[in-house]
C-alpha cells in the first residue's frame, strides 16, 4: 500500500466525445465546405508566401525546410 492510501487504475474513453466534436466540426463548416478547394488554396497561399524570396531568405528557408521545421512544398529540392 502506498504512503499516501490506496491506489487504483483510472481511464477515460473520450472517443464518443471525439466524435460529438467532429460533428459539431463538419456542422460549423456546413454543405458548401469543399475540402479540394480548401487544400489549394492553402496550397496557393504558401506559393504566395515563399515567392520572391532574395538568395538569403531562399537559403534560410531551404536550410528550415532541410531540417524540417518548414514542410516542403511543391517545386522544392526536397519534395
Amino acid at each position: 500500500m502506498s504512503p499516501h492510501g490506496p491506489t487504483f487504475d483510472f481511464s477515460v474513453d473520450l472517443s464518443s466525445h471525439e466524435m460529438l466534436r467532429r460533428t459539431h466540426v463538419m456542422a460549423a463548416l456546413g454543405p458548401g465546405w469543399d475540402p479540394a478547394a480548401a487544400l489549394r488554396g492553402e496550397e496557393e497561399a504558401r506559393a504566395l508566401l515563399y515567392s520572391g524570396l532574395d538568395a538569403e531568405q531562399q537559403r534560410i528557408y531551404d536550410e528550415l525546410v532541410a531540417a524540417g521545421v518548414l514542410p516542403a512544398g511543391p517545386g522544392d529540392a526536397a519534395a
